[in-house]
């Protein structure tokens, strides 16, 4: 019996990449890691438009995961802040299952966070105060989409929208109370800089009893 040999796409054959870029090592690095993270974040968003872009993951009460692509909003309550439909896929998975992971990655500078932690909802008031901050559009879509559920045509939506863009024509729009913020409040971060020939510095900061330890990882 025999096994046909591995055979890579032609394509993604040829996009290998050195990692030279950087170093990271345990004397450069903030002891404090959120401290740490706003700095990467603040050299990212100098190079990277969506900076603040990251990958959001959750799990069903099957265990099975699901991530999607999120913004990051604010770092506060000492955690990572973002905000959606609480009645949303992510929103039921959190309801049932507090923990998550985030992911940034900024390949312009071959970085790489990962974040792990219990996730909760934030205050009304901040959620609020987040809303009013939005254009109108958004205020309204935040109304007009039953985010998550299955759509019939995409012209069920445009119509909802125009009723409530009339309705809300020159009036403030109140936050939904199906709307609002999270915060992952983490348990882990892990800054990953890409090394050559795939020999990454990874150093993983894990909260024991209120105080952060470093350690190095294998790459």
């Amino acid at each position: 019996m025999t096994t046909d040999p591995f055979i890579l796409n032609p394509i993604l054959a040829k996009l290998r990449t050195e990692f030279v870029k950087g170093q990271l090592l345990e004397s450069d690095i903030n002891k404090d890691p959120m401290s740490q993270f706003q700095q990467w974040l603040a050299e990212a968003m100098a190079t990277d438009a969506y900076a603040n872009a990251m990958v959001l993951s959750t799990v069903d009460c099957n265990g099975m995961p699901s991530s999607r692509v999120m913004l990051l909003r604010d770092i506060s309550f000492n955690g990572f802040t973002f905000f959606t439909n609480y009645k949303s896929q992510k929103g039921e998975e959190l309801e049932k299952n507090r923990h998550g992971a985030l992911v940034f990655f900024w390949p312009a500078l071959e970085r790489q966070v990962r974040v792990t932690g219990t996730i909760k909802k934030l205050p009304a008031k901040e959620s609020t105060a987040y809303f009013n901050s939005r254009p109108f559009g958004s205020k309204v879509a935040a109304w007009a989409s039953q985010q998550s559920r299955v759509l019939s045509d995409r012209y069920v939506l445009e119509e909802r929208v125009n009723v409530l863009q009339n309705e809300f024509k020159d009036k403030d729009v109140p936050r939904p109370d199906h709307w609002g913020g999270y915060v992952l409040e983490p348990q882990s971060i892990e800054f990953w800089q890409g090394r050559e020939s795939r020999l990454h510095d990874r150093l993983r900061f894990i909260r024991e009893d209120g105080d952060w330890k470093m350690e190095r990882l294998m790459p």
